[in-house]
């Protein structure tokens, strides 16, 4: 494990008490693991709590996409030996330039920040733009933080202390993501519960859209009295699982089919495995005859469920609207499971709306090094 300390002399004044902020660097995977123990506690504590900035997360995209792209340069912040930040950086060499991202920074995680204990944003920004100016940094031309929450502090505080230093700095909008506040319910968290909550979330929506969702939900019903939904558990097959997601995945569009690789599909049974093992695996499919039809490779953390990604045979019942219907299944279920928040991720797609998704956005902040 090659680390490196570096100590800004940051001080900071609190209640009479000098406190000394230093940062280590680690330079390679073995500082995922020095961190194991206390990355996620930091990351309850920040403003932006994601599944896609936990260790698990983390460590797996690294493993399976990240060390081929770049370098590591992990940084762990501590405020008199008090972890308060984890900055989860690589570096690649490009023919535009050397560019520092975030762990993640590629294809497959929808949100992503530095970490940091919330309050202590300002202390860990100062110390990073220290050492990014500093000798320890690698040569580096761009930061570039990608898919960061609306709530992070980072697009705004960034910036404006980086152009202190007289580097450039922008902030652009580089997505939107639908989500739904769902309401509250009592009921038992089966898949065909919160029956009060269910009728609530309906109200919500457009007339049209209520009607049609009523409507398509009878259709099945009346037509393949057989369809239901199975959610993946322990008694399953997780590995045969993700073959039919990746299956009905491939053919839901050309695009689906170019971007599932061999690579990227290692990449989801690896992602499944860490996630399903910490319960936060929330896989399902509407099976007809005892076929899958549709599937929803979703997340649940916290008190959300994330909406990853799907796949659909459009060759199979499409008069029954599979997809449609997994997917209103999917939002009576989060609603008996207590859930607060519906998320489509990233994407602007029509049907997130229709099913009551209000965007929130995503940014990105890019800030270049300019030199004399």
């Amino acid at each position: 494990m090659r680390r490196v300390i570096a100590a800004f002399g940051c001080l900071l004044v609190e209640s009479r008490e000098v406190l000394r902020l230093e940062l280590i660097l680690y330079r390679d995977a073995a500082g995922f693991v020095v961190l194991r123990d206390s990355w996620n506690d930091l990351l309850c504590r920040s403003r932006c709590d994601t599944i896609f900035l936990t260790w698990e997360w983390q460590t797996t995209w690294w493993r399976h996409i990240g060390a081929r792209l770049g370098d590591l340069y992990l940084l762990a912040a501590r405020l008199d030996g008090r972890l308060v930040g984890i900055l989860p950086l690589y570096l690649t060499h490009e023919a535009t330039g050397r560019t520092l991202q975030v762990v993640g920074c590629i294809e497959v995680s929808d949100y992503l920040d530095l970490i940091v204990e919330a309050g202590e944003e300002d202390a860990v920004y100062e110390a990073f733009l220290a050492w990014l100016a500093g000798p320890d940094a690698p040569a580096w031309d761009l930061l570039d933080l990608c898919n960061q929450l609306a709530g992070s502090l980072a697009h705004v505080r960034l910036p404006e202390m980086a152009r202190g230093l007289g580097w450039q700095a922008d902030v652009v909008q580089e997505d939107v993501c639908p989500v739904i506040d769902l309401p509250g319910d009592g009921a038992d968290g089966g898949a065909d519960g919160g029956a009060d909550g269910w009728e609530a979330y309906l109200a919500c929506l457009d007339k049209k859209q209520r009607h049609e969702i009523r409507r398509k939900l009878r259709r099945i019903e009346r037509e393949a009295p057989d369809a239901r939904v199975h959610l993946i558990g322990d008694g399953d097959d997780l590995d045969a699982a993700l073959d039919r997601f990746i299956a009905l995945h491939r053919l839901s569009s050309p695009d689906k089919d170019a971007f599932m690789t061999a690579e990227m599909q290692e990449f989801f049974h690896a992602i499944a495995r860490v996630m399903a093992d910490k319960g936060w695996l929330y896989l399902a499919f509407l099976e007809i005859a005892g076929q899958a039809v549709a599937s929803y490779f979703c997340f649940d953390y916290g008190d959300e469920i994330l909406v990853y990604n799907s796949g659909y045979d459009p060759e199979s019942n499409a008069q029954l609207s599979p997809g449609w219907v997994l997917l209103s299944r999917l939002i009576q279920c989060a609603i008996a499971r207590g859930r607060k928040r519906f998320d489509f991720l990233q994407g602007d797609e029509d049907y997130k709306h229709r099913f009551g998704g209000v965007d929130t956005l995503v940014y990105r902040t890019l800030i270049r090094r300019i030199t004399n």
